[in-house]
């Protein structure tokens, strides 16, 4: 992690998300006093779970990698964060610590503002935060429709939901598959990787998608929309 300042030539003034374009003038200084901008290399740790945390991340450019870290090597993939989106909200809410971990997939340029000030923010400003409530519980809503999939799919219908969320994120990166390993591919459908590399030789097999190194393209969206919908 490294800061960037002011007379950096990739520093960037303002924050480009329609929700801060609710803030008074006053609010956006209070804002801008309260954050540090910074970047991560490709494979930083933006948040640790379990760590303190004493401010919010928002995206200003790159991707990013959100999971929950189990046992050993177990982790569990929940989203791939993308430009002008918050890391950490639960933090506002009364929060002290993150309760997940995530890691650049790309560089990222990040603004770390003060959780404090975010909700003081909110507190005065409706507008302002009526979208981070909304954003915050779209979160929510994610995040129980992964927990509903892992505990009533088969793996086939895990593989597919996985294959088509992170296939929905190429209008983002192009590259998308590439970032990602067969690991990760398997940790976001809760799969072991040995099961993961089966099930998408099993999928090219069947003309469902084609394997290139890393890439990976679907050949039959609707065909695997109906193996997740079967489960």
């Amino acid at each position: 992690m490294k800061t960037i300042y002011e007379n950096d030539k990739d520093f960037i003034c303002d924050i480009n998300t329609p929700c801060f374009k609710n803030l008074l003038p006053e609010e956006v200084q209070l804002v801008k006093a309260g954050k540090t901008q910074v970047f991560f290399r490709k494979g930083d740790n933006l948040t640790k779970q379990g760590a303190f945390a004493s401010y919010i991340l928002f995206i200003i450019k790159g991707m990013a990698k959100q999971y929950l870290e189990g046992e050993g090597t177990k982790n569990f993939n929940l989203r791939i964060i993308k430009q002008g989106e918050f890391v950490g909200l639960s933090a506002v809410f009364d929060e002290n610590i993150f309760n997940y971990s995530s890691i650049a997939l790309t560089d990222c340029q990040v603004f770390l503002i003060e959780k404090e000030i975010i909700a003081r923010v909110i507190k005065q400003n409706g507008l302002f935060g009526f979208s981070i409530i909304k954003r915050y519980c779209e979160q929510n809503v994610n995040l129980l429709n992964t927990v509903r999939n892992i505990m009533y799919k088969q793996m086939n219908g895990r593989m597919a939901d996985a294959l088509l969320y992170i296939d929905s994120l190429k209008t983002e990166s192009e590259d998308i598959f590439q970032l990602l390993s067969r690991k990760d591919i398997a940790d976001f459908a809760g799969i072991s990787t040995e099961s993961a590399v089966k099930l998408l030789k099993t999928f090219e097999r069947e003309g469902l998608i084609e394997l290139h190194e890393r890439d990976i393209r679907l050949l039959k969206q609707d065909a695997l929309i109906e193996i997740s919908r079967r489960g």
